[in-house]
């Protein structure tokens, strides 16, 4: 079986992409990446590197919007399953260049949804967001809600929806939208509330901004168990040519709550300033993991405790080689 997994020097990508050559050594695991400098490029070379330690592992260095090197590669391999993961993050990053969303997220997931289906490709796994649904103050949020994105990464993801619809049609080929809540864990992105707030912790030259006083509430959702799900959803029954699907813990917790928790593991505490709700923020994300339990059948997901241990510890071993 032959796997390709776009953005495999992401957070998520990374993550599964090991997981899966670790997990079955008989599965080909192919990976791409164009070391994007949104966030330290030398972070994720460090993840690169833990990854072709896998022998079933195979990297190139392309980016989505290379579409010919992209159409060599589908050639080359004829994929079975694809994970697309690579997108251009960040909600607050959107309002300084909305372009990169664009070109990335819109664009660059064209090609890959263009030509898995040209190719085709089983199923196409995509990660779509919980910024998709906005604002929406109904919880916990279904798949079969209505979008009302609030900033332009949401909207690249609404957008990536809308056009599966449109491409896919009497194409083979499955696709699975991933509506991600707040992962967290190991190797995690520097850029996102966990991290930047161990980091602060043990570099007492950070300070550690704390927006809405810390009054957000976050479903957080632990890596370990967004791998386990991803690799059930390759082998699970899904009917649709399109699914749609949230992956979360079904659990938001208050970010005080959250603070306090790691506060207890590092028994140490950052310099931290308060400050109002940023611009794009959304407040509360809670979704319903129903359907993700049903078409996985896993039902437990990571108590909080010990995914933040887990990562907490991780930090503290790595912390001297991970500068970010």
């Amino acid at each position: 079986m032959k796997i390709f997994i776009t953005g495999c020097c992401g957070f998520i990508g990374f993550n599964f992409a090991n997981f899966l050559a670790k997990a079955n050594k008989k599965l080909h695991v192919v990976g791409i990446d164009n070391f994007s400098d949104y966030y330290s490029v030398s972070y994720k070379k460090k993840r690169l590197k833990e990854l072709v330690q896998n022998r079933n592992f195979k990297f190139y260095k392309i980016d989505i919007n290379q579409n010919n090197k992209l159409i060599k590669l589908y050639k080359k391999y004829h994929f079975n399953y694809v994970f697309h993961f690579a997108a251009q993050a960040g909600v607050r990053y959107s309002l300084i260049n909305p372009r990169s969303y664009i070109e990335n997220n819109i664009s660059g997931f064209f090609n890959i949804l263009n030509l898995s289906i040209k190719f085709k490709v089983a199923r196409l796994f995509y990660a779509s967001s919980s910024s998709a649904y906005g604002e929406l103050n109904k919880f916990p949020l279904k798949e079969n809600y209505s979008l009302k994105p609030k900033n332009i990464y949401g909207l690249s993801k609404k957008i990536n929806e809308e056009m599966v619809n449109v491409l896919l049609q009497k194409n083979k080929t499955q696709c699975i939208g991933l509506r991600f809540f707040t992962v967290y864990g190991e190797w995690g992105r520097p850029d996102m509330f966990m991290m930047k707030y161990l980091n602060a912790t043990y570099n007492k030259s950070k300070v550690f901004y704390l927006n809405n006083y810390g009054n957000h509430f976050r479903d957080f959702t632990y890596i370990g168990d967004v791998c386990k799900i991803l690799k059930k959803l390759i082998y699970s029954k899904l009917k649709y040519k399109h699914s749609i699907i949230n992956i979360c813990s079904n659990k938001p917790l208050k970010l005080t709550k959250i603070i306090k928790k790691i506060d207890n593991l590092t028994l140490n505490k950052p310099k931290i300033r308060k400050r109002s709700l940023q611009k794009a923020d959304i407040l509360k994300t809670h979704g319903d993991n129903s359907l993700v339990k049903k078409n996985t059948g896993i039902k437990k997901f990571t108590d909080i405790s010990i995914g933040l241990k887990n990562t907490v510890e991780w930090f503290i071993r790595n912390k001297d080689r991970i500068k970010f």
